[in-house]
């Protein structure tokens, strides 16, 4: 097995026992992670109309 393999199966293997293990916390986590990535997308869009007016 390939090094990509084993990390890309750890990882899968490690956010599955977090899911089991604190579902609620799991699901803070994301939704957490969703509104970041969500103020990080309206800051990109801000700066491009900012940028061609």
């Amino acid at each position: 097995m390939d090094t990509k393999k084993i990390i890309g199966l750890a990882a899968i293997g490690l956010a599955l026992y977090f899911v089991i293990a604190d579902p609620v916390g799991s699901s803070n986590a994301v939704g957490a992670a969703g509104a970041w990535l969500q103020g990080v997308a309206q800051s990109f869009v801000a700066f491009l109309q900012n940028l061609f007016r």
